[in-house]
């Protein structure tokens, strides 16, 4: 997006170095890495910058506004629904396709906010990784809100996550860590702030406390670092586990699991601005839907990673759908090939990533990831056997 330097790193760029720089992370956390890391980063003009952070700013005067907690309060399935909620998520991820306006500028437009963690230290990792194989512009940052560097950004998430614990009395909670596509974030945070991932199945409820095990020694749990959603317990319909999510225990959660409902798609047709393509709930149309459907994608409100959307739509599938309020119809928005790879050019979603402290008043923009995409949508299914395609980082120019 600033052809300088894109002339600048594509001329350095070999496949040859491209193999060492991904070798070079499997032999730091060897086993880990499931899922395609990008050959570039992407370096953001300062204009574009901007954008992004106005849009997000924008989302957060509505998420801290007086009225958003009863507005998404039908957002919270009553059976999924966790005691203990704290004021505010912990966490927010923002998603914008990078687009073109009518003027030939380029324009973030929401694809989805979470009010849940992404992969915070892998994030840090990667892009320091980069500017180690690659000839990054050392004026370029890929952090926020007055971090300088890797060590810096990683006391804003101790901050967050461990807070006043005790490391050990901290953990990431997922369903079969050791399975997840992600598995490396948790690896990386473990090194980075000394919180166990641990399974859900492995967590032992005594009265209102929870512990795990560690090195033979039982330790009780204090904070949850939450990276576990309900959809995925769906996959094991048989599960036997000791506690259960929806459990009144004494333990604080950072991440609580209310707020990935609150700030989730159902959040979308609330904004409004010149960033968010027009999103209505499907309940809304009755039976005068649009004419044009081929403009529209069809999501679920409550699923994950792309799980359910429909990109191509037909009167007759909204007709079947018999709980229309749980979907959204937003118009689609022409994702602009912006990143320039030696055989063509790619498109690129960035996901703005916020932390927000314990009685903040507000989230802290720290970082962002990118993904790279030739495929119909972002995501693997849509771009296998592809290259210049995958997750990566972003460079902001000053």
């Amino acid at each position: 997006m600033i052809s300088t330097y894109r002339q600048n790193y594509n001329a350095a760029f070999s496949e040859e170095k491209y193999h060492e720089f991904v070798e070079g992370i499997k032999a730091d956390w060897p086993e880990q890495l499931d899922f395609r890391v990008a050959e570039t980063p992407v370096f953001v003009p300062a204009a574009l910058k901007n954008k992004l952070i106005e849009a997000c700013e924008s989302f957060v005067d509505v998420i801290v506004g007086p009225h958003f907690k009863v507005k998404t309060q039908h957002a919270i399935p009553l059976s999924q629904h966790v005691p203990h909620e704290n004021d505010h998520a912990s966490f927010l991820a923002i998603d914008f396709a990078i687009c073109k306006d009518s003027d030939g500028e380029l324009i973030p437009q929401l694809i989805e906010l979470q009010g849940f963690p992404s992969i915070f230290g892998f994030q840090s990792y990667v892009t320091e990784k980069f500017r180690e194989y690659f000839p990054i512009p050392a004026e370029f940052s890929n952090y926020f809100s007055g971090v300088r560097s890797q060590a810096e950004y990683i006391a804003k998430l101790k901050e967050v996550i461990v807070a006043d614990e005790n490391p050990e009395n901290v953990i990431l909670l997922e369903i079969y860590p050791e399975q997840q596509k992600t598995r490396i974030d948790f690896t990386v945070t473990e090194a980075f702030l000394g919180v166990k991932a641990v399974c859900y199945t492995k967590i032992k409820k005594k009265d209102r406390k929870l512990y795990y095990e560690k090195d033979g020694r039982e330790l009780e749990i204090k904070r949850i670092y939450n990276r576990l959603i309900f959809d995925d317990l769906t996959n094991f319909p048989d599960l036997q586990t000791d506690f259960n999510l929806t459990d009144d225990i004494d333990v604080t959660w950072v991440g609580h699991p209310n707020w990935f409902f609150r700030i989730s798609k159902y959040t979308l047709p609330y904004l409004q601005s010149p960033y968010v393509p027009e999103t209505r709930f499907l309940s809304e149309y009755g039976d005068e839907f649009p004419a044009d459907l081929e403009n529209y994608v069809l999501k679920p409100l409550f699923s994950f990673a792309g799980s359910g959307v429909k990109i191509h739509v037909e009167l007759q599938d909204l007709k079947e759908i018999c709980d229309p309020e749980n979907w959204i119809l937003q118009r689609k928005v022409n994702y602009e090939p912006v990143i320039q790879a030696p055989d063509g050019l790619v498109k690129c979603e960035i996901r703005m990533l916020y932390v927000w402290k314990d009685n903040a008043p507000r989230p802290e923009l720290l970082t962002s990831l990118s993904r790279l995409s030739r495929g119909e949508m972002i995501g693997v299914r849509f771009n296998k056997d592809f290259t210049w395609v995958g997750g990566t980082t972003c460079f902001y120019e000053p």
